[in-house]
C-alpha cells in the first residue's frame, strides 16, 4: 500500500532532542530501526538493539546505518529524551494519510494503563486513544497527566482529531456536558454511555423507558431494532430503543445538539441460565437504530481489539521501561506497529500470525512495511 511509504517522511519531521550535540546515530533511522524490530517481535530496547545488530545487512537496504545499530543505551537514552507529544503528532500525520475523511466512522475513545510503567511512587502511565473501529486503526494517543484522569484527556486528544462527520463513542468516563459539546462544535456526532456520574438525568431516563414499556410504548414514537447471535452454545438478543421527542427532559438544554436516548437490552441465554443487562446511551446521531445498535457495539473493538492486542500481542503490559519518557515513546511505537499489520493485506491472517511472519520473513516484513530504498 503506497500510503505506507509516507511513514518515513512523517518520521523525518520529528526533531531530535540531542540537536546541538554531537549525534552519531540519526533519529529517523533508530525510529525505522525500533519499528522494524517491534515489528519482528521485539518488546524493549534491549531487544530492539539485538535485533537491530543480527539485521544491520538487511536494514541497510533501506537506511544508511553508517555506524552501525546504537546500543541499547542509546536506543534508552533517546526514547526517554523525546518529547511524546510532539512524536505523535507525526503519528497521526501519518495515520491521517492513510484514513482520510471519518464520514460516518466510529471513533471509539477509551484509556488503557501501560501497567509495566509504574516507577516507585510515580502512577503507571495511562493512555486515552482513539480508535477507527472500521479500519482497525488507531488514530491518536494522548498521556494522562499523573494528577489528574480520562475527564481531563479526552478533550486533549479530542482536540488534536478531525472528527467531522464521525460517530464518537465514549464510556461513562466521558458522559460531559463540556465533552458533547466540544465534539458538537468539532462537526461530529457523539454517543456517550450513561450512567451513575449523571445521577440525576440517568434516573429520569430509565424512569422514561420503564413507564413507555410497561405501557406498550403507547403514544411514544420511537425506533426499533433486533439481532440475534447463536455461538457455541450462548444465544444472544439486542433490543435498542430510540427515542427523539424529548421535550419533556429537563436536561436536554444542557446537552448541545442532543438528539436521541437510548437504551439497550442484551439478554443472553447460555443452557438454562438467562440474563439480561440494560444500557443507556445519550446521542447527537439522527442515525437510524440499526446504525446506533451497529456504532454501540462497534466502540467495545477498542477493548477486543486495540488493547487486547496491544498486551497480548506486543506485550504491552509486560514492557518494563519506565524512566522519563520512554514508555509513553514505546507505546507510540507499538501503535505505529500494531497499524501496519491492520493494514496489511494478506488474507487469513492474524494480527499475531503476521507479526511472526515479519520476524521470519524478510520479504514480508518489507511488504508490510512498504520500504522501498531510501538512503
Amino acid at each position: 500500500m503506497e500510503t505506507r511509504l509516507a511513514l518515513v517522511s512523517c518520521l523525518k519531521d520529528v526533531p531530535d532532542p540531542r540537536r546541538g550535540n554531537r549525534t552519531q546515530y540519526d533519529l529517523t533511522e533508530m525510529l525505522v530501526v525500533s519499528i522494524c524490530a517491534l515489528l519482528s517481535g521485539a518488546e524493549g530496547v534491549t531487544e530492539i538493539a539485538q535485533w537491530g545488530r543480527a539485521k544491520l545487512a538487511w536494514l541497510r537496504e533501506f537506511i544508511a546505518l553508517p555506524h552501525g545499530v546504537p546500543s541499547h543505551d542509546t536506543f534508552g537514552r533517546v526514547l526517554r529524551l523525546l518529547d511524546p507529544g510532539v512524536f505523535e503528532q507525526s503519528f497521526r500525520a501519518w495515520v491521517g494519510q492513510v484514513v482520510g475523511k471519518l464520514d460516518r466512522t466510529v471513533v471509539a475513545l477509551d484509556g488503557k494503563t501501560l501497567r509495566g510503567s509504574r516507577d516507585g511512587e510515580n502512577r503507571a502511565v495511562h493512555l486515552v486513544s482513539a480508535y477507527a473501529s472500521a479500519y482497525g486503526l488507531t488514530l491518536g494517543a494522548v498521556a494522562v497527566d499523573g494528577k489528574s484522569n480520562e475527564i481531563t484527556a479526552l478533550p486533549e486528544l479530542l482536540k488534536v482529531l478531525d472528527v467531522r462527520g464521525a460517530i464518537v463513542s465514549i464510556d461513562a468516563m466521558g458522559c460531559q456536558q463540556a465533552v458533547a459539546r466540544q465534539v458538537h462544535a468539532q462537526g461530529g456526532d457523539y454517543l456517550l454511555g450513561l450512567k451513575a456520574n449523571q445521577g440525576a438525568l440517568l434516573e429520569d431516563v430509565e424512569y422514561f423507558f420503564r413507564i413507555a414499556r410497561a405501557e406498550h410504548w403507547h403514544g411514544v414514537p420511537h425506533g426499533y431494532h433486533e439481532t440475534l447471535e447463536k455461538d457455541h452454545g450462548r444465544i444472544e438478543t439486542r433490543r435498542i430503543w430510540c427515542v427523539s421527542a424529548l421535550d419533556w427532559l429537563p436536561q436536554r438544554a444542557n446537552w448541545q445538539g442532543l438528539h436521541q436516548i437510548i437504551m439497550v437490552e442484551s439478554e443472553r441465554c447460555i443452557g438454562a441460565k438467562t440474563s439480561t443487562e440494560l444500557r443507556y446511551y445519550l446521542s447527537s446521531s439522527a442515525d437510524s437504530p440499526e446504525r446506533l445498535a451497529q456504532a454501540i457495539r462497534s466502540h467495545w473493538t477498542i477493548e477486543s481489539q486495540l488493547h487486547w492486542s496491544l498486551d497480548v500481542t506486543l506485550a504491552e503490559d509486560a514492557c518494563r521501561v519506565r524512566k522519563d519518557n520512554a514508555a509513553m515513546n514505546l507505546a507510540i511505537l507499538r501503535r505505529f506497529v500494531l497499524n501496519l499489520l491492520k493494514l496489511d493485506p494478506t488474507p487469513r491472517l492474524s494480527v499475531r500470525a503476521k507479526l511472526k511472519q515479519a520476524a521470519w520473513d524478510d520479504d514480508f516484513r518489507r511488504d508490510v512495511l512498504g520500504m522501498r530504498h531510501m538512503s
